[in-house]
């Protein structure tokens, strides 16, 4: 047996270090398709040297550009020399990740390809548009935010990124804006005074010059490939907003982890984001992995859509303040407006989610967001809105601003009723109560539940107050009927007693007499019992005790035997 197990052993080993080689050459080993030999899949997928347009060299590797002269005259060094951590100090205190772990790392280092392994085969258009990427940042960590752009120009196309646009949201130190506008293709735009995630997004929108825009928060690292497949699906289709399957970074070690590819954006009543699992009918239809998923909303830190549409659409909420429900009010608005949106697993973007926010809301973290998502119900959720307002009691009353403007905006397009977002969109999100009269609005089938909640509680009360009455009713009958026989027990003793003294009753005197003796005899019958019940026991616990023995005899012969095999 030992020698099968050592064998086994050795096999599993040479199997694990020959998978193992296998994997990397197959991740060294260049891809190719069957229609490569005649035509490159996308932009620069030869590789090969040129010039670039300011007469640097780059280097173009499947897909990649890697510049060798980068930042131009940006000094890398000095600029992230300007903010270090003092001795002593928490690294998670100003930015709510491990800031002394992101400055150890530089502004950029290798990760792991995330997708599916048939995503490299996949082939893309060669004319794709190019893309405006805009990134909006209030007071971000340099290092962090220097990996998001270089990460961009390092895992991009050249050809396919026309510029970077960054929106200082007014941080602390303007000098981050004149620094970072050295890079190439880097255009930074600083806000006058705090605008927020939404309204600096609006103007980043404004600024651009490519046809396609793309959405990335400050604290990002993309991976291999990860622009071609997105602008492939905006080309298709002009009215898709896509996004790509969010990887982690870790807030304590900025590790880069791999998300799961079966999860789509939903949201609660109380217009809550989370992931979920998707629907076991839209994952028995996926025959490819490569194949986007439908998803009934997006997270809104990353994604792309084109920007005549993005426009089309009504842009942002920008009476939205800083940060907060943009992304719920948005995919209503694409959904039920005539657009589509999407998850794409061949494109991965890491992320760093964070516990807490590290910067100030002027109104509250907790009120802003309720007015955002006050704003995004009251005017795309129709009757359905009343749903929020049970989950979420504590928006009533609260202030949201004029909304005529963006209702103005929802008549202007045509846009779907939210029923009709629920049916073909949503289906899976049950509403809180189910309603009986389904021609009924939801406002009226809430309404008639409570009605008959309330009266189900009063029958019950009714029910409960005659229960308890009936009971004490019944109580108070059996201590009457109790008492009465008492005293008349009594009586019948006294009669008995007196009678027995007189001498009156002879033949009562003998009955008393005989029943006397018959009770010594059965009491004496009962002490026999016991003493005969006594005894059994003691035979059981004698009969115990001799098991015992035999079990420790029976161990004591096992052990001679191992000893003896031993």
């Amino acid at each position: 047996m030992r020698r099968i197990r050592a064998n086994a052993i050795a096999i599993l080993t040479v199997a694990w270090i020959l998978g193992t080689f296998y994997y990397l050459w197959q991740d060294n080993k260049p891809q190719t398709s069957p229609s490569s030999a005649s035509q490159p899949r996308a932009a620069g997928a030869r590789i090969h040297g040129q010039k670039g347009s300011s007469g640097r060299l780059e280097i173009h590797r499947e897909d990649r550009t890697i510049p060798l002269i980068l930042m131009g005259g940006f000094e890398e060094k000095a600029y992230l020399a300007g903010k270090q951590m003092k001795p002593g100090e928490d690294p998670y205190r100003e930015h709510a990740f491990n800031l002394q772990e992101s400055n150890r790392l530089g502004s950029e280092r290798a990760i792991r390809d995330t997708r599916h392994y048939r995503c490299a085969s996949v082939n893309y258009d060669a004319d794709l548009p190019p893309t405006s990427v805009i990134i909006t940042f209030h007071n971000e960590a340099r290092s962090t935010l220097l990996r998001t752009i270089k990460s961009v120009l390092m895992r991009s196309p050249a050809s396919l990124v026309q510029e970077i646009i960054l929106i200082d949201d007014f941080s602390s130190d303007p000098e981050d804006c004149q620094l970072l506008s050295q890079i190439q293709k880097v255009h930074c735009l600083r806000n006058g005074r705090r605008e927020g995630l939404i309204r600096s997004r609006v103007r980043g929108a404004n600024a651009a010059s490519a046809p396609v825009l793309t959405f990335l928060d400050s604290h990002c690292e993309v991976n291999a490939d990860w622009l071609q497949p997105m602008i492939q699906r905006v080309k298709e289709d002009h009215t898709r907003v896509v996004s790509p399957i969010i990887d982690v970074i870790s807030l304590d070690n900025l590790a880069y982890l791999a998300a799961s590819a079966d999860l789509r954006g939903g949201f609660d009543w109380s217009l809550h984001f989370k992931w979920e699992q998707i629907p076991i009918e839209q994952k028995m239809a996926r025959s490819d992995p490569t194949l986007p998923i439908r998803t009934p909303v997006i997270a809104g830190g990353i994604f792309v859509m084109e920007k005549n549409w993005f426009n089309h659409l009504g842009q942002y909420d920008t009476h939205m303040d800083i940060w907060g429900g943009e992304n719920f009010e948005l995919s209503f608005r694409v959904w039920m407006c005539g657009g589509s949106l999407e998850i794409l697993p061949c494109s991965r973007v890491g992320h760093v989610f964070r516990k807490r926010h590290p910067y100030d809301f002027p109104e509250g973290n907790a009120l802003t967001y309720i007015k955002n998502t006050r704003r995004a119900a009251e005017v795309w959720m129709d009757e359905y809105k009343q749903y929020y307002y049970s989950a979420r009691p504590s928006a009533q009353g609260k202030a949201y601003g004029s909304i005529a403007e963006r209702t103005a905006l929802r008549r202007k397009l045509n846009c779907k009723p939210f029923r009709w977002y629920m049916e073909n969109v949503y289906p899976e999100l049950r509403v809180i109560s189910v309603c009986l009269f389904p021609r009924l609005s939801p406002l009226v089938c809430v309404g008639v539940c409570v009605w008959a909640w309330a009266c189900v509680c009063v029958c019950v009360c009714v029910c409960v107050c005659v229960c308890v009455c009936v009971c004490v009713c019944v109580w108070l009958l059996l201590l009457l009927l109790s008492w009465q026989y008492v005293v008349l027990l009594g009586n019948t003793n006294g009669i008995l007693q007196i009678q027995m003294m007189r001498g009156t009753d002879g033949k009562t005197q003998k009955v008393m007499k005989r029943n006397k003796k018959t009770d010594r005899e059965r009491e004496r019958e009962r002490e026999r019992e016991r003493e005969r019940e006594r005894e059994r026991e003691r035979e059981r616990e004698r009969e115990r005790e001799r098991e015992r023995e035999r079990e420790r005899e029976r161990e004591r012969e096992r052990d001679e035997r191992l000893d003896r095999t031993v």
